[in-house]
């Protein structure tokens, strides 16, 4: 008995005087919360790739981490879990302050985890329909935020189902987030040949008409339809982008593209919408006065039995916090979501892990609360102004779509989780290399439909090894772009070859010519 009680305190002694080191400790958790946003071209202000990297801003993530301002993260977990959380845990956070007051030590680099390689073209696979802007667009230097709306004709011929929308903004310094429909009634296209610039302002409520398909916000991976369920594109549709352009000093051009991705097989089930707006507030109208605190709460009533699968609340600068749940019949209360601590600049679409069965006659209340004094720093007018609806930023909103479908038996046990599911149209795959015949430098594109080490090797026509280009390097799941030299190769016919633990081996032909 004794020799185990101090084998335990021991034990203990030892953990607690272990000091935390990045190599172990800290890298792991920089590299899965935080780099997907601070790495070179992406929207974080600095990069988080490595250890100097990370050390030179030691001070400033153990100050954002310890308040919680990073990562970015704002449902409360404890009220309702969602999908693609992205948070640190209380414990997670002490390892990085005391790392950081230990003087931050690099520990072994060679256990390290390797640095992921984020997807360089479509996190979630090979896109089915690739819509882009027609030409650049000037966002202009002036200090000021604009929402703008872009009309994208889709060329579809038949009606088609969505089961996934992902933007790839082309500028990412000034794209704060973007809303999307689909038109096939030409209203939009209709406004747009009204502007003599690309695109067009105002006018939202006459251009935006039918279901919200799913929204973009920097740093999230974008939400995936499973178990059958899909959003109607009309055939002749146009996607109408609302795009709403951060304030900058400089002016700066944004030409962004959007990836579709379509069901492969008819959709079992359709995806469907409802807007909670002021039209739905039991103590409006919808006006904040000057120097007020006042909570606003909207009461919708199902009028049917359906399945919840995502919820997206949006207001601007005056917006606190939000609680929204659901008080069924029988007098139970089922959470939906809760945001503390409302940011602007952090708002986002959350998709529910399992569908939230809400019977007929079930009542959805949503609360806001917003801020109109010269407490709020972010209040954007000094002194403060009467606000009610509007489209700018200095204007407010009371916004809050919800995503359903009509239930079906056993949608309470039904997975709407696809972190670990393969999807049809998300499978491992290797593209022609290009340019090829190849001189000095080629590409190999490929995607991979989950998080995998991956080996990349050249090979003679006898399948005899010539080069090694990878080995074993992480990638995430997604699309990438591997440049490859050739420059050390005689002319001749080869083989690219991809290969992964347990998963099929890829090959492409490679043609060198000198």
């Amino acid at each position: 008995m004794k020799k185990n009680l101090l084998f335990i305190l021991t034990f203990m002694t030892f953990t607690a005087l272990k000091a935390q080191n990045y190599s172990e400790d800290i890298a792991p958790l920089i590299y899965k919360h935080c780099s997907n946003c601070h790495r070179p071209g992406e929207i974080g202000p600095f990069s988080l790739t490595n250890y100097n990297e990370v050390a030179a801003w030691g001070a400033t993530i153990k100050y954002v981490t310890k308040i919680k301002y990073m990562p970015p993260w704002k449902p409360d977990p404890s009220y309702k879990q969602v999908q693609h959380e992205n948070y640190l845990t209380d414990s997670e956070i002490k390892q990085i302050s005391d790392w950081v007051d230990k003087g931050m030590p690099q520990g072994d680099p060679a256990k390290e985890p390797p640095f992921p390689t984020f997807p360089t073209g479509s996190q979630v696979g090979t896109p089915d329909l690739v819509l882009s802007f027609s030409q650049s667009y000037l966002h202009k230097g002036d200090g000021k935020d604009e929402y703008r709306y872009f009309v994208l004709p889709s060329g579809l011929t038949e009606d088609k189902e969505l089961v996934a929308l992902e933007m790839r903004p082309g500028n990412k310094k000034v794209v704060h987030h973007t809303l999307f429909w689909a038109d096939n009634t030409g209203a939009a296209k209709a406004e747009d040949a009204k502007s003599a610039e690309y695109g067009f302002t105002g006018a939202g409520a006459n251009v935006l008409r039918g279901d919200q398909l799913p929204g973009y916000v920097p740093g999230t991976k974008p939400a995936v339809f499973s178990n059958g369920m899909s959003q109607l594109i009309p055939k002749g549709s146009d996607l109408v982008l609302q795009m709403h352009y951060a304030p900058t000093s400089v002016d700066e051009y944004d030409s962004s593209t959007v990836n579709l991705f379509f069901s492969k097989t008819p959709a079992k089930r359709r995806v469907m919408s409802h807007i909670l707006l002021p039209t739905d507030l039991v103590n409006g109208p919808f006006v904040i006065s000057p120097n007020q605190v006042k909570q606003f709460e909207a009461v919708y009533k199902v009028p049917i039995k359906v399945s919840l699968i995502g919820i997206w609340p949006h207001c601007h600068m005056l917006g606190k916090n939000w609680t929204v749940y659901a008080k069924l019949p029988n007098g139970t209360q089922e959470n939906l979501i809760k945001i503390n601590d409302w940011d602007f600049n952090w708002q986002g679409g959350y998709s529910f892990n399992k569908p939230v069965v809400l019977p007929a006659g079930s009542e959805i209340h949503a609360f806001c609360t917003y801020d109109n004094t010269t407490n709020n720093p972010s209040n954007p007018n000094s002194p403060p102004k009467f606000v009610t609806w509007g489209e700018g930023t200095a204007d407010e909103m009371f916004y809050l779509p919800i995503t359903y479908v009509l239930y079906q038996n056993g949608d309470e046990n039904l997975s709407l989780n696809t972190a670990n599911e393969k999807f049809e149209y998300e499978v491992d795959k290797i593209y022609p290399i290009y340019p090829n015949p190849v001189s000095e430098e080629c590409n190999l594109g490929f995607v991979l439909n989950q998080n995998k080490e991956i080996t990349v090797d050249i090979l003679d026509e006898q399948g005899r090894l010539i080069k090694n280009i990878l080995k074993a390097k992480r990638y995430l799941q997604g699309q990438h772009i591997l440049p490859i030299e050739t420059k050390d190769l005689i002319s001749g016919q080869y083989i690219v070859r991809i290969m992964s633990p347990n998963t099929e081996t890829m090959t492409a032909k490679m043609n060198i010519l000198k």
